[in-house]
């Protein structure tokens, strides 16, 4: 069987190093974390999280054989790249070029293995216009097959005026936007999950749960604005299982029904149209049996969050589904396939 994935990151060192100053601004802890902790995160429990994070970087900065060897060995046929860490946070005079040529950097990595890669491309999303003009690119020059957002764009979430313009973009160019965690707001960060040891406090505000709450309002927000209603064929990607809202859901509408939205469809039906869910490596089967009671089929694609998770078991998860083969291959690829116009 074939499987395709969606969230797989490369770093790009250029990017990396030009959006860190930003990055640690808003989040002071990123330099301490990782240095007394002896678990390893997701990864390898035997390794320190230090030496993780030296891993991390190697395989991340590899879009070649050492990547494509660890493909092969977990079964995964295409992995579609997207850039990690927090690249629209590069200063505002070097964000637009840096981001060009990362993506043209990955246009080099799938022409050279175009079926083994494909490519979310990353935008100055700080900057709305020359990121609209970069999407643009992306998908008629490069054939990208939409963007990824590592968190917020701006001070702001996408549901502000001046991002109108490039969803706008997403929905006649027909390609989806995938909605990535990112660093929670500051004053967040500080009400919520300060308080703790720094260690403590980098894993609960990113990925053990604040990044991921956050992921989640950005997309709430996104619905309660009408942009669904605006354009109908933006199509939005949500990882983790959707970062916690579709557990929500029901209870949103109860208590947000449309007479108080205004929009033409319930949150809970908007999300089933216009949303596809991924695991991002999450692989946990109750919360696969609930997503796929609320989505069906049809909406729930597949990805690992390569480098930052372990590709084990990930074909042992998807054969094991308590679905039909039919299923098994949709989930695992023809969803994709379908969306983004991939032949794998």
């Amino acid at each position: 069987m074939k499987i395709i994935c969606l969230e797989e990151h490369t770093l790009d060192k250029a990017l990396g190093m030009a959006s860190m100053p930003a990055a640690l601004a808003q989040a002071p802890f990123l330099s301490d974390w990782g240095k007394t902790v002896t678990d390893g995160n997701h990864l390898d429990r035997s390794r320190p999280q230090i030496e993780q994070n030296d891993r991390i970087n190697i395989k991340g900065t590899d879009i070649g054989s050492g990547r494509l060897d660890d493909m092969d060995k977990a079964g995964i046929t295409m992995q579609v790249l997207s850039v990690g860490g927090f690249p629209h946070l590069a200063p505002a005079a070097e964000v637009v070029d840096l981001n060009r040529v990362a993506n043209d950097r990955l246009a080099t990595a799938v022409n050279e293995h175009p079926d083994r890669f494909a490519v979310f491309a990353t935008l100055p999303w700080t900057q709305p216009d020359a990121a609209e003009k970069e999407l643009e690119r992306a998908v008629k020059t490069l054939g990208f097959k939409g963007a990824l957002l590592n968190g917020r764009p701006s001070d702001n979430f996408l549901d502000h005026p001046d991002f109108d313009g490039l969803l706008a973009r997403f929905n006649t160019l027909g390609v989806p936007l995938y909605l990535h965690p990112g660093l929670p707001v500051s004053s967040v960060q500080q009400a919520y999950y300060c308080g703790f040891s720094d260690e403590v406090t980098a894993r609960l505000s990113m990925f053990g749960w604040g990044w991921h709450h956050e992921a989640g309002i950005h997309l709430l927000r996104l619905i309660l604005s009408g942009a669904f209603d605006k354009y109908p064929n933006l199509q939005v990607i949500s990882g983790h299982w959707g970062e916690m809202l579709p557990f929500w859901l029901q209870r949103l509408d109860d208590s947000i029904p449309q007479a108080a939205t205004g929009l033409r469809r319930t949150i809970t039906r908007t999300f089933q149209e216009q949303v596809y869910v991924t695991p991002s490596g999450m692989l946990t089967l109750p919360y696969f049996q609930f997503i796929h009671a609320l989505m069906g089929t049809e909406r729930i694609l597949f990805s690992v969050d390569y480098p930052y998770q372990t590709l084990d078991g990930v074909k042992a998860f998807i054969q094991s589904l308590p679905v039909s083969e039919a299923d098994k291959e949709a989930i695992a690829f023809r969803n994709a396939e379908q969306l983004l116009g991939l032949r794998s």
